[in-house]
């Protein structure tokens, strides 16, 4: 049995997650505070609230039911925003935690973050200092403002830290951490392999490709679509594609598809591993596939003009071809061709939530208990000191 770290003992976390990407994230950070002896509560803003968004997640990942469920729902961004904050501020009083913990760049990250702040309660964001430098993203703002309220400051990345202290950070507030989705991925990956999903489809490891879309900017636009699906139509010429379709892209799709391109609805995470895995390239708009081909050494289109996770592009098996069909079906082709070698960054490695577990428990004061000072600062080069 693990020993509670002395550090973590008496700690009370409240962890948040509103849509899909936050539950892969947040797994293995309440795994690690729980085994360094930490009491946490688990909300779940309702972001994402059906079963094939957020129910499946649950079951996939091991992670119990939320603690609290605030069933903020669907609207627009500021809609949905003050939804989160309307019901997290009362359930944050009456539980009046040490840390509120928020992951990525969702409206449930900034909304909770802006309560507990308000409320002087200590925010901690994991997944800090991710920037694309567009601005026209809404979750290039969530990312900003969340970072700007947070006390503590996890970055996946060395390029993370770097933005944070360029725009001011304390170097103390600042720890490099690793990737708690790659945490997830790598736990999962064997239980994903075993997963029956290509025979189902009727496809075999490294005969196809993967796509997802979801971003408004790729799907609600009819001509930037049309380009997309015909530059798929192309690739799907020399490599069938297998199509998961979230449930704001299936509208935009009816009687449009190319031949080659085969669609089914959203998947669960083992799933989405197993897909991701048996591909022979990924074409995708999603910030977090990329870090997870990344992981799984399987090649990466980004379907986007910026990213906010470059490490995949300089250290990883990621390239950002935009939205133009002639350079999507020039890159694919090249892959095909010439795969690039598998490369994973440093710290990828499976244990950031027990080094942001190591570091909540010395750095967040208990109610009524002094923080113990920090004297070592940011380290960029090397994992966070525990």
């Amino acid at each position: 049995m693990t020993t509670p770290a002395a550090g973590a003992a008496g700690l009370h976390a409240v962890v948040v997650a509103g849509a899909r990407p936050n539950f892969i994230k947040v797994k293995p950070i309440l795994d690690a505070l729980e085994a360094d002896g930490a009491r946490t509560s688990l909300v779940h803003t309702g972001q994402h609230y059906d079963d094939a968004m957020s129910g499946v997640f649950f079951g996939d990942l091991g992670l119990r039911p939320p603690d609290h469920h605030l069933e903020a729902g669907s609207g627009s961004h500021a809609v949905q925003t003050a939804a989160v904050m309307t019901a997290f501020e009362p359930l944050l009083r009456r539980l009046a935690p040490d840390v509120v913990v928020v992951v990525g760049d969702v409206n449930s990250t900034l909304a909770c973050a802006l309560v507990a702040a308000k409320e002087n309660v200590p925010v901690a964001h994991v997944e800090a200092g991710l920037r694309s430098g567009d601005r026209t993203m809404p979750e290039e703002i969530n990312r900003i403002v969340t970072d700007r309220l947070s006390d503590l400051l996890f970055a996946s990345s060395p390029d993370g830290v770097d933005h944070l202290l360029a725009e001011g950070a304390a170097a103390e507030s600042v720890h490099l951490a690793g990737n708690v989705m790659v945490d997830t991925l790598l736990a999962c990956r064997e239980r994903a392999r075993r997963r029956p999903v290509l025979a189902e489809l009727g496809v075999r490891p490294g005969g196809y490709g993967l796509v997802t879309l979801h971003r408004p900017s790729n799907v609600d636009d009819p001509a930037v679509l049309d380009g997309l699906l015909a530059a798929l139509g192309e690739i799907a010429r020399r490599c069938p594609l297998v199509f998961p379709v979230h449930p704001r892209t299936a509208g935009s799709l009816a009687g449009r598809l190319p031949d080659g391109v085969r669609t089914l609805g959203p998947v669960g995470y083992l799933d989405c591993v197993a897909l991701q895995t048996g591909a022979r390239l990924v074409l995708t708009d999603s910030g977090g596939i990329q870090e997870e081909s990344t992981a799984l050494g399987v090649p990466c289109l980004t379907l986007r003009e910026t990213t906010e996770r470059p490490l995949t592009v300089t250290e990883g098996t990621n390239r950002v071809v935009g939205c133009s069909p002639a350079a999507i079906v020039a890159a694919a082709l090249e892959i095909l061709d010439r795969p690039p070698p598998p490369r994973c960054p440093t710290l990828w490695d499976g244990h950031a939530g027990e080094r942001i577990s190591a570091v909540l428990g010395r750095a967040v004061p208990r109610r009524g208990v002094p923080a113990a000072r920090s004297t070592t600062g940011c380290d960029t080069a090397s994992p966070v000191r525990s």
